[in-house]
């Protein structure tokens, strides 16, 4: 049974077969379990970096904004505040028309953001020839439904917004990814389309920037997302990956 207990935790990030030292279980996983507490409770309340995250975007000239959220304590316990834009950083934002605007923000773990966002952002905008993109937006003390306030501010047909997932045992910096055709305030859930789990032990940032890609411009050929459009992005295999890096 202990090979077999072995041989499976090789294949996830589950805690599978802990072993028991009497009533609980061994000093080792448990010291291992409450680490991992510790640093899904860190990324909650840990502060997005603005200045550093900003000079990761070099050359792209993001506009820092934030919701009407006064603090993290208020961020946690008033979702409503943190999907509406500060009124003065929405007189700041230019106005379009815009095909997409990229907002990355902060969510449940600033640190997913900053070690993801840049990468999938940049292989996404490598890769979207022909659209008229609005400038990149750092959002602070935000949730997902604040990209729609910002869109809609900044006549963008569509928004992507990269957020810091909500930290778990398994991972406390991944990154998720909310693409919202045609955003309004008052959009709802059911009409994204989400794509999650971007971390190290997760998806990867080429996967995670082209099933973007994917999502936005079937989005576009279709006029909208979410329940309505079916996520049917195909993972290139290696060799046609070999391929074009060769090209």
């Amino acid at each position: 049974m202990s090979d077999v207990l072995a041989k499976l935790r090789t294949l996830t990030v589950a805690r599978v077969g802990l072993g028991r030292c009497g009533n609980a279980i061994p000093t080792a996983p448990l010291l291992a379990f409450q680490a991992a507490h510790a640093r899904a409770r860190h990324a909650i309340h840990d502060a997005l970096d603005c200045e550093k995250l900003s000079a990761e975007l070099a050359g792209l000239d993001p506009i820092v904004v934030a919701s009407r959220v006064q603090d993290r304590r208020e961020f946690l316990q008033r979702p409503d505040l943190g999907r509406r834009l500060r009124s003065e950083d929405g007189a700041r934002l230019p106005h379009g028309p815009f095909d997409v605007v990229f907002v990355l923000a902060d969510g449940l773990s600033a640190s997913a953001l900053q070690a993801h966002a840049p990468h999938v952002l940049r292989h996404a905008l490598s890769a979207l020839q022909g659209w008229r993109v609005a400038p990149v937006v750092v959002a602070n003390q935000a949730r997902v439904a604040l990209g729609d306030d910002i869109a809609a501010g900044m006549g963008a047909a569509a928004v992507a917004v990269l957020i810091g997932e909500r930290p778990g045992l398994a991972a406390a910096d991944s990154l998720g990814v909310y693409v919202t055709w045609h955003p309004e305030i008052g959009t709802t859930d059911g009409e994204r389309n989400c794509i999650s789990n971007i971390h190290g032990r997760g998806m990867s940032h080429d996967e995670a920037a082209g099933r973007l890609v994917w999502l936005l411009e079937n989005a576009r050929a279709k006029g909208h997302t979410g329940v309505a459009l079916k996520d049917e992005y195909r993972t290139p295999a290696r060799s046609e990956l070999s391929q074009r890096d060769a090209s």
